[in-house]
């Protein structure tokens, strides 16, 4: 197969932090059938999406990884809707929109892509990815191909049965509602405006938000309320408008995040009795410093 294979990757421009060292192997299929040949081959390599909701070490990653940008077909048959797990929320967002289906409106201002949105549930303004699927088909490290309905992905706040079973999302099919796509496009307006106050844009380099919600609270109230907008820690620092977010202001590293994550997370512990939990994923080369941080910050 004509697979696309860079090898020394520089992976730093292609996340949204802005954030990480070089990559020892990325693949870039284009298809089901390319993705599949290489999960068969190598049936733990690492799978990424966007970048858009992962920190990767300044010193890179010794192994191969996929990333899944070039899948990014859409199939439409009546409300029913069929996406690839490289599709850009954004772009699922537009195109369901032109064939006047809803219910994916809340995906215009996320930046993830589908397999990523899937496996962690993604969700804003009332809407969540969740609740128009009809089934997932994903690759099981060990079984192979596998496809779960809805009730069987488990689905809850930011979870799926995706982390339980380390599943590798391959495509989704949802079933959408008729509406008028004018309605649909004033909803997306809306919900771009909300964002743009809410979160930073990607002109401010980060990695959307950087800690779940624990139940019954929300973390950026908790953040603010011990000070966070105030921290800054190498070159980078909490976005004045919202604490739950990190923002990577001039050639910020891995361990500049890391160590302020560790910050916040102490500070709510002191003063709530609350363990925030990294809402983010670290990928690569950890030194020792950045291995302890980690292991901290997921300890609860």
């Amino acid at each position: 197969m004509d697979i696309k294979i860079a090898k020394d990757f520089d992976i730093k421009p292609y996340t949204t932090f802005k954030i990480g060292g070089k990559m020892k192997m990325v693949c870039f299929p284009k298809n089901l059938n390319e993705m599949l040949a290489i999960l068969r081959e190598k049936p733990n390599i690492i799978v990424l999406g966007n970048l858009s909701n992962t920190l990767v070490s300044t010193s890179g990653y010794d192994e191969a990884v996929i990333v899944t940008s070039k899948m990014d077909e859409i199939k439409f048959e009546g409300t029913k809707v069929v996406a690839m797990c490289g599709v850009k929320g954004p772009k699922l967002a537009q195109e369901v929109c032109k064939a006047g289906l809803s219910g994916l409106e809340f995906m215009i201002g996320f930046p993830g892509s589908v397999g990523g949105e899937v496996y962690m549930n993604a969700s804003a303004n009332k809407q969540a990815i969740s609740d128009h699927i009809v089934s997932v088909t994903c690759y099981h490290r060990t079984k192979g191909l596998v496809k779960y309905t809805k009730d069987e992905m488990d689905f809850n706040y930011r979870s799926s049965r995706c982390q339980r079973d380390d599943l590798v999302v391959l495509f989704a099919e949802f079933d959408l509602k008729e509406k008028n796509p004018q309605e649909i496009q004033k909803q997306m307006d809306e919900n771009l405006a909300f964002r743009k106050s809410h979160q930073p844009s990607l002109a401010l380099p980060n990695c959307g938000s950087i800690f779940k919600n624990p139940p019954t609270d929300s973390a950026g109230r908790l953040l603010e309320s011990v000070g966070a907008k105030e921290i800054n820690i190498g070159k980078v620092r909490v976005w004045r408008n919202h604490a739950n977010f990190i923002v990577n202001t001039d050639n910020g590293t891995s361990l500049d995040v890391l160590t302020l994550m560790l910050e916040l997370k102490e500070r709510v512990r002191a003063a709530y009795n609350i363990d925030l939990e990294p809402e983010i994923k670290f990928l690569g080369n950890k030194n020792k410093k950045e291995e302890e941080i980690w292991l901290r910050l997921n300890k609860k």
